[in-house]
């Protein structure tokens, strides 16, 4: 049996939740029983080095022990022997013991949420038994769709549009694939809440789990920013009730071939937060050392530098590239590159933006999926009384990836909540692409009618110059982009500016009730965007997108294209 140790200098607190929903969370010493502030913690300057193992178990099908099984209690990591039994020295600060699920194994699911955890309950020197029952299953081939930002607060008819929109359609997802024998599993990317609800209006991570109950297949999860308890201005603290309803906020598992991790970049400051106030929910954009530690020994058990390495986080490693150039976000981004640096293959998935952007690092075998929002603009186009679509900042329209995988064959491709997966791009006839406030925001005052140049920036000039605009969510470099008119291919040209669709759907719609519309929601500038130059207005031009793999989407496009909420 091989144990990794690792030394660190950390917060420790013992604490059991009592109660009912978050806002009644109490966190209590597990040994003395006393009651503490959240924002005390007792520091100590060493780990307690157990001689004598305080956890044990077995991970075994049917009673027969699975050997080679990794388990961890969050820093110390092994592997079970040939009996399938393993135990730990664990001063048992995480709280729980986990399993990274081999292959060809699964573990089994509640209310969505796989049980590759268990809870701890005794003292940090008394022994526990922790036992893992698994499921053989063959999962070589098998397809995960990645859920960033769904941020259900049960606010802008949100709940409706959940069900109606995106459960019905990831259903119907997962039926098809499940048809054809291929397993089918989800991913979220953190904000499944939204932090500031929890409280006004009963809305938290309980709730988020009884929209999800419906599903069929098991979800992973990963915690976002706004998945933190807004009155507690401590990291480890505010993430209590997450890890007590959704397990751990760093794992790894196995599925096929593919090897996943689950880390939790975000850092939680809360300025100011403290029992029944929610504090300024401030973050940074960082990995723990701890996390860090616990990856380089995770990473560790595996001996195949082939071993195709998928790794999900909330913040985003790159900011949104300006025309192919990003930055890094990720405050520690060197120390987990380094770490992933010995894999051939590795793709990392993140939400938090509400766009969707590609980035392939030409220095590494590090490609990023930043994904586009389930909830799109926070649930706001599609409201009641809204633009009645559903748009994210870039123009994208609301959804998820999904990545098809056959032992290390990986396609990834986003699919769009209400249209089949062949729908990749839209394309704008420039000639009809005219914002003003008489055409979309008629019942603003002088005031809010006003504001309709500054949010429509280039849009607010009529464009008559035969141009095309075609924006293509999904985008990596190596894509191919073709327009035809009349058989003659136009050249194209990439640009970097907002999306004219999502400026008439959320900044508008706001504009027009005499709303100043919220800077976060606002169109952001996004480089998957295409401008072809055609030579007369009212010809029907082809247009088609090839994919890196192969796969090619077309459309007819018949000019004048009208410009309107509900267009394709």
């Amino acid at each position: 049996m091989t144990l990794y140790y690792l030394t660190l200098l950390p917060y420790i607190l013992l604490f059991t939740v009592t109660g009912g929903k978050q806002g009644g969370i109490a966190l209590q010493e597990a040994k003395h029983s006393q009651s503490i502030h959240h924002s005390v913690l007792a520091r100590i300057s060493h780990v307690p080095s157990f001689q004598k193992t305080t956890i044990r178990g077995k991970v075994h099908h049917q009673g027969k022990g699975i050997p080679d099984a990794v388990v961890s209690d969050g820093i110390l990591v092994t592997k079970t022997d040939k009996n399938g039994n393993y135990q730990l020295p664990s001063d048992k600060q995480n709280g729980y013991v986990f399993i990274s699920v081999p292959r060809n194994y699964e573990v089994p699911v509640v209310r969505t949420v796989p049980q590759f955890f268990q809870i701890l309950s005794k003292d940090a020197n008394e022994l526990e038994t922790k036992d893992f029952e698994l499921f053989p299953s063959t999962s070589d081939k098998h397809v995960i769709a990645f859920l960033a930002d769904m941020h259900l607060a049960n606010r802008n008819d949100d709940l409706q549009q959940f069900k109606k929109g995106f459960l019905n359609d990831i259903k119907q997802l997962a039926a098809q694939y499940k048809a054809a024998g291929t397993k089918f599993y989800a991913l979220t990317l953190g904000d499944q809440s939204w932090d500031v609800y929890w409280y006004k209006n009963s809305f938290g991570l309980p709730e988020y789990l009884r929209q999800m109950e419906s599903l069929d297949f098991p979800v992973f999860n990963t915690i976002g920013n706004h998945d933190n308890d807004p009155y507690i201005a401590n990291d480890w603290l505010s993430e209590a009730a997450y890890r007590h309803t959704l397990g751990p906020t760093y794992y790894s598992f196995n599925i096929g071939e593919v090897h996943y991790v689950v880390l939790d970049n975000v850092v939680f400051k809360n300025s100011g937060g403290a029992p029944g106030t929610i504090g300024d929910r401030s973050y940074e954009a960082e990995i723990t050392d701890r996390q860090i530690a616990w990856l380089e020994r995770d990473l560790a058990m595996l001996a195949d530098t082939k071993t195709p390495i998928v790794l999900a986080m909330h913040i985003p490693l790159h900011s949104n590239p300006r025309l192919g150039n990003a930055n890094i976000v990720l405050k520690n981004a060197g120390r987990l590159q380094n770490t992933l640096q010995r894999f051939s293959n590795i793709k990392i998935f993140t939400g938090h933006t509400h766009i969707n952007y590609r980035i392939a690092d030409v220095h590494s075998a590090l490609d990023e999926y930043n994904i586009g929002a389930v909830s799109a603009t926070w649930w706001w186009t599609g409201r009641k009384h809204g633009a009645g679509n559903h748009v994210c900042k870039d123009g994208s329209p609301g959804g998820y990836a999904v990545m098809e995988t056959d032992r290390s064959r990986q396609a990834i491709y986003y699919k769009s909540i209400g249209y089949g997966k062949d729908y990749q791009f839209r394309a704008y006839d420039l000639n009809t692409v005219h914002i003003t406030a008489n055409g979309f925001a008629p019942k603003a005052d002088s005031v809010h009618q006003a504001m309709v140049k500054d949010y429509a920036a280039e849009y607010t000039s009529p464009n008559k110059s035969n141009q095309i605009l075609l924006n293509i969510w999904g985008y990596r470099p190596g894509w191919k982009i073709k327009v035809k008119e009349n058989g003659k291919v136009l050249p194209v040209k990439q640009v970097h500016q907002k999306d004219p669709l999502h400026v008439i759907s959320y900044t508008m719609v706001r504009l027009n009730a005499n709303a100043t519309p919220t800077p976060a929601f606002l169109s952001v500038n996004t480089s998957h965007l295409f401008v072809a130059q055609a030579t007369k207005a009212n010809t029907t031009l082809d247009i088609s997108v090839t994919d890196d793999n192969g796969h090619e989407f077309k459309e007819t496009m018949v000019r004048p294209k009208p410009f309107h909420h509900q267009m394709h």
